[in-house]
């Protein structure tokens, strides 16, 4: 886990007073379709469970005011890179491994995400499945959603185009904090899905898994959450599972230097990665029990940023530049030469970085009580040669961070870029 993240995104609508939820046979005395009224949820910071309970009290006035739907909002399925990026992070999300069954071959690959890059563009735009809708996502709008479509590195060998394959997916190395599930690891595709609304997230991760029928079948599947927008005040840096404020120095695509860090030139080697990303994805469990144990103070230099606020601990605010050099009374350094903020700033790394796009997670509690929860570590880079790798390789050699997690699973995909009108996700390699 580096400090580079996504801050939380902005909310789409400020937050407003809540007028109290309608009864279903009250929605046409109040102005409400079912629809707008489930959008609202996201857009206030109502949790599902607290909306469904205001409705049955059946409280609503008549000239409710409707509010401005969250599920209204609407991403591009095709363009310059593909969705699910660049794009805000989004309250839920889904990751799938694919592997191709036995005797699929290129062709097979083809159709498939021929399938796929048609499903995503009509679940995008809020339509139902081109085929066997299986009716979740009645009522919603498309609530942001976002599909992202990957290779990896086994897909090429599937499919006889290995010499297609881009020298960055060469095998990520051994780190010291891996204790990886092959199971969980890796996989001929992957598949990345986020929305603002649970329903429609699990409603196209369905519809892709009927998709693959008979092509491809689920190699692993994970969950993950983020706040959802308009859940604070005003909009603010995500924090996650260990309470600390986790986004900070994140690039953004208004850096000069973003498009060369985070995608494949144009002109990049193989052409049919141009405009495209390599994406890591890591299963970190957080080991909540022993965190949590930590003192304030302990937490803080572990990490080296306040926990309140996310400021460095040599002062200012959360966006002031860390101090590197600033010492306290005693002559020792304010921020510890093993905070993990120090170890992964991109200054310190030779300028890598990486764009951080994660989701929490929660897979419930062992035998003993301990959870099972952490971050779908997710990061983008042009070359992970140049990006994840010499990070993760420093922080292995004194993180002050290590102990407190484990990297559970792992894998490395080539992400194309995006498909122009008419054409499918990855159509330049399997046709070209």
């Amino acid at each position: 886990m580096t400090d580079p993240s996504t801050p939380e995104a902005p909310s789409p609508n400020p937050p407003s007073a809540v007028p109290a939820p309608t009864a279903p046979d009250a929605f046409a005395r109040a102005g409400l379709s079912r629809r707008r009224l489930l959008g609202t949820a996201g857009a206030t910071g109502l949790v599902l469970g607290a909306a469904g309970a205001a409705v049955g009290r059946m409280t609503a006035p008549a000239d409710a005011t409707p509010l401005t739907s969250l599920g209204a909002g609407r991403a591009v399925f095709h363009g310059k890179h593909q969705p699910g990026i660049i794009d805000p992070p989004q309250a839920r999300g889904h990751l799938a491994a694919f592997d191709l069954v036995p005797g699929a071959g290129r062709k097979e690959a083809a159709a498939l995400l021929r399938r796929w890059s048609t499903t995503a563009e009509r679940l995008m735009a809020g339509e139902p499945a081109p085929h066997d809708d299986t009716g979740v996502a009645l009522d919603a709008g498309p609530s942001s959603l976002t599909i992202t479509f990957g290779f990896g590195r086994s897909f090429f060998d599937r499919t006889g185009l290995q010499k297609q394959r881009p020298d960055a997916l060469e095998p990520l190395p051994d780190f010291s904090s891996d204790r990886l599930d092959k199971a969980r690891s890796d996989g001929d595709l992957w598949v990345q899905i986020g929305a603002n609304d649970a329903l429609v997230a699990f409603h196209a991760l369905r519809a892709l898994q009927k998709d693959a029928n008979g092509a491809a079948r689920v190699r692993w599947q994970m969950n993950g959450f983020n706040r959802s927008p308009g859940a604070t005040a005003h909009p603010m840096t995500t924090r996650n599972l260990m309470g600390q404020v986790d986004g900070t120095r994140n690039p953004k695509p208004s850096d000069p230097d973003f498009e060369q860090r985070v995608f494949v030139p144009a002109d990049g080697e193989p052409a049919w990665m141009a405009h495209g990303s390599y994406v890591v994805v890591r299963r970190i469990r957080m080991l909540l029990d022993d965190w949590e144990k930590l003192s304030l103070a302990q937490q803080e230099n572990v990490i080296g940023r306040r926990k309140s606020d996310g400021a460095p601990l040599s002062g200012g605010t959360e966006t002031t530049e860390m101090d590197l050099e600033k010492t306290g009374k005693d002559g020792s350094y304010v921020i510890p030469v093993n905070a993990h903020a120090r170890i992964t700033r991109p200054d310190q790394n030779g300028g890598a970085a990486m764009l951080r796009r994660p989701f929490s997670y929660h897979d419930g509690f062992d035998a003993d009580g301990t959870p099972d929860a952490g971050l779908l570590f997710i990061c983008w880079q042009a070359d992970p040669l140049r990006g994840f790798i010499p990070v993760q390789r420093k922080l292995d050699r004194g993180d002050a961070l290590s102990p407190y997690i484990r990297h559970e699973a792992s894998g490395l995909f080539a992400v194309p870029g995006g498909a122009a009108k008419g054409e499918y996700v990855g159509q330049r390699l399997l046709e070209g």
